[in-house]
């Protein structure tokens, strides 16, 4: 085939990277908006008071006896917390034979990505905080295995989180 025969890519390629980037900023609007509303629910009436009570919880180390108790002391802000917000993972229920979807792997990937980046900002809120061993902890805590613990990791690598 001749040069002047051959057909032209070009147009069909740049079609495909324009149609990518109007793509892709739906998914940057779909995070922007839940960066707008991330936790909100902390700050209305069902869920600030029993915050305010458990303020401790961050000089606590992540998993410890001491942050359990505490944290079973938010029971009924929690419980409205998690019912609200899905990048938590219990806002799916727990994960049993009846409900096969609950826990982590009800959620989809902007669930994921926001619950990573709760994790992250939570782990900064304790001084022995470390992000790798929370998705650790969480992966026992949700029953997901190496495959979700890789995709968080390698996720958080190359935000330069770890």
């Amino acid at each position: 085939m001749s040069d002047d025969t051959r057909p032209d890519s070009g147009p069909d390629t740049q079609k495909h990277i324009d149609r990518v980037r109007v793509l892709l900023g739906q998914m940057q609007s779909a995070l922007k908006q839940r960066a707008d509303e991330h936790d909100a629910s902390k700050l209305g009436p069902k869920e600030k008071p029993y915050f305010d009570d458990a303020m401790s919880l961050w000089g606590m180390t992540y998993g410890s006896p001491e942050y359990k108790a505490a944290l079973a002391r938010l029971g009924p802000a929690l419980e409205h917390h998690y019912m609200v917000n899905r990048h938590h993972p219990e806002h799916f229920g727990p994960i049993d034979m009846g409900n096969p979807h609950g826990g982590i792997f009800g959620m989809n990937l902007l669930d994921l990505l926001e619950m990573l980046a709760d994790w992250k900002a939570a782990t900064e809120r304790h001084e022995n905080g470390s992000l790798t061993r929370s998705i650790e902890v969480n992966a026992e805590r949700f029953y997901y295995g190496d495959d979700i613990k890789r995709l968080l990791t390698e996720t958080a690598t190359q935000l330069g989180w770890l």
